[in-house]
C-alpha cells in the first residue's frame, strides 16, 4: 500500500454488472481491447479523463462506481 493510499479502477465488476461484453464496451467507448484489459485489470499508472468519461457513458455509471480510494494502512 502506498503512503497516500492508491486508487482501484472497478471497472471489470462494472462491466460484469452491466451485462455487457468487453467486445462492445471496446466498440461504443472507442476503446482498443488492450486499453480496455488494463483498465480492468488495474495496470493503469496515469489515468486518461477523456476514457474514464466514455466508459461512464456507454455503462451509465457514475465516476464514484468506476473508481474506489483505498486511504493507506495507519502504521
Amino acid at each position: 500500500m502506498e503512503k497516500f493510499g492508491s486508487v482501484e479502477i472497478r471497472l471489470d465488476a462494472l462491466i460484469q454488472k452491466s451485462g455487457i461484453s468487453k467486445n462492445k464496451l471496446c466498440q461504443r467507448a472507442e476503446l482498443q481491447r488492450t486499453q480496455l484489459n488494463n483498465y480492468c485489470n488495474n495496470q493503469i499508472s496515469r489515468l486518461d479523463i477523456d476514457v474514464l468519461a466514455r466508459i461512464c457513458t456507454v455503462l451509465q455509471c457514475e465516476i464514484g462506481d468506476l473508481l474506489k480510494f483505498i486511504p493507506p494502512e495507519n502504521e
